[in-house]
């Protein structure tokens, strides 16, 4: 079996447990079945699952065998992707997610609603993803592992829970402002998206496994700087991805203010003209397609645009160097390595 196919393998078994598990849950709880209908839809609807495929080649990287158990922990991890993604949404007003109305829209239009529906399917969507960490919580309790490397997982899952909600509050607080410095935006990379879409699921399915200490250092020195690449590549898509692709409003982070690196960059080399653009474009609520064009224009020439672009190919270097010398079986490096790949040249 290719890396390649052993990722699809993936992708495939988690979506059994998915939809075993919250078919069971629907059964369980009818009262919520709206809304477990939902987490099932985004669940399943064209994610890239890339969270589950680090856990489970971190696990198989350390040596670890019991396909069901990790896959089960995988499974949790993509359903604490969809409690952020769906509370993301709400908090950016974002109208599209992978070509779909986003879930605070799509329950907005729930029939037999008389008023506040655009409040409505806000409220209810919170309580989706809501729903989506405690079952996260509930699958990973029940994957099968247990003992000392569960202890030492189980640490490691709750400090990403905590820090994906620490990083989104310092993107919004960072958006609010309409400033953020440099490492602020790196900051705000590091723990809205790329720790725990990289890292820490890496780092988990290596600790579920017993993994020796060198395989732990060498996979988190592979996984940090390919997280971050991740988020800036998120960032550089936000502006100037195709919607068509990416499945998501082309200028909603350019409207919301979103102060990523491309956004510091350019600011910090601006001259009086491009600022004055920054300044009155940059989180306009009535933004349209020209003053978005007008932005990317700005961070075009000013070389912020070049320069994010350099820094994620200088960040997925350092990854596939860490990755070289990993102490790993070669199956894993290659599925690693490909995941590498496709992390730091996306188009989705």
């Amino acid at each position: 079996m290719t890396p390649h196919t052993a990722s699809k393998d993936i992708s495939a078994q988690v979506e059994r447990v998915l939809v075993e598990f919250l078919d069971a849950r629907a059964e369980a709880l009818p009262d919520a079945a709206d809304l477990i209908g939902e987490i099932n839809r985004v669940a399943g609807s064209g994610g890239k699952r890339l969270r589950p495929a680090f856990c489970v080649w971190g696990y198989r990287a350390a040596g670890g065998t019991d396909d069901v158990s990790i896959t089960r922990v995988a499974a949790a991890l993509e359903l604490l992707h969809t409690f952020a993604i769906v509370h993301d949404d709400v908090m950016d007003q974002s109208q599209l997610r992978r070509g779909e109305p986003t879930t605070y829209r799509r329950l907005s239009g729930t029939p037999l609603l008389r008023r506040d529906r655009d409040r409505f399917g806000e409220s209810a969507a919170i309580l989706v993803g809501d729903l989506a960490m405690a079952f996260a919580d509930e699958l990973w309790g029940s994957s099968g592992f247990e003992g000392a490397a569960c202890d030492d997982a189980s640490t490691l899952y709750h400090a990403m829970r905590a820090e994906v909600i620490g990083g989104q509050y310092l993107d919004l607080l960072a958006a609010a402002r309409g400033r953020a410095t440099l490492e602020e935006t790196r900051r705000i990379s590091v723990l809205k998206s790329g720790r725990y879409t990289v890292e820490r699921p890496l780092l988990i399915g290596a600790t579920f496994a017993g993994a020796s200490e060198d395989v732990r250092e060498a996979l988190a020195a592979f996984g940090a700087p390919l997280g971050e690449a991740f988020q800036l590549r998120d960032d550089v898509l936000g502006a100037f991805g195709d919607p068509n692709v990416t499945g998501k409003d082309a200028d909603g982070d350019l409207r919301e203010g979103k102060q990523t690196l491309l956004v510091a960059l350019a600011r910090g080399v601006a001259d009086p003209a491009q600022r004055a653009v920054l300044d009155a474009r940059l989180g306009a609520a009535d933004l349209d397609s020209a003053g978005a064009e007008e932005l990317r224009t700005v961070f075009r020439d000013t070389g912020a645009l070049r320069d994010v672009l350099a820094s994620i190919e200088d960040l997925a270097a350092a990854a596939r160097a860490a990755l070289k010398s990993a102490p790993i079986p070669p199956v894993a490096a290659a599925a690693l390595a490909g995941l590498a790949e496709y992390v730091s040249v996306r188009s989705v």
